[in-house]
């Protein structure tokens, strides 16, 4: 059986490794660190997907108001799978958490992005009901 839990700063390397796996490379020290200051405000949830105490997938959310919603909305940050555990319903488990979460949290709807390139990704969203509706543009900034 799967169960869902909340990820603590003593997950971090399994969080550094499932980021792997989404082609981010971040340290089990900057994992560590991220999931700790997420953690302070109940904006920014992790999530563990687990079996028999293995760590099969991760998903971050982050609730938020936006000025156009009468409603907060609750956005997927992360989402993955362990590759040897994909096609067995983990991603789905996590999307069904994050609209859990957002419910209860009086969200309006739930949005995620993902690269282009991820053409199986897309068919799992559409296929778990999620339709496409913008198209995201990002510049990258110089810091001072």
């Amino acid at each position: 059986m799967i169960e869902i839990r909340a990820c603590t700063p003593e997950d971090s390397a399994a969080v550094s490794t499932l980021l792997d796996e989404l082609g981010y490379t971040v340290s089990i020290r900057q994992a560590t660190e991220q999931v700790t200051e997420l953690g302070k405000t109940g904006a920014d949830p992790i999530f563990l997907a687990l079996a028999d105490g293995q760590i099969l997938g991760l998903l971050a959310l982050h609730l938020s108001r936006m000025l156009q919603y009468p409603s907060p909305i609750v956005r997927v940050t992360a989402l993955v799978v362990d590759r040897r555990a994909r096609r067995r319903g983990v991603g789905k488990l996590l999307m069904q958490h994050a609209e859990q979460v957002g419910s209860a949290a009086g969200c309006e709807f739930v949005e995620l992005t993902s690269a282009m390139d991820r053409a199986e990704a897309h068919a799992f969203y559409r296929n778990i009901g999620y339709e496409p509706n913008s198209l995201r543009f990002r510049k990258p900034l110089v810091r001072p």
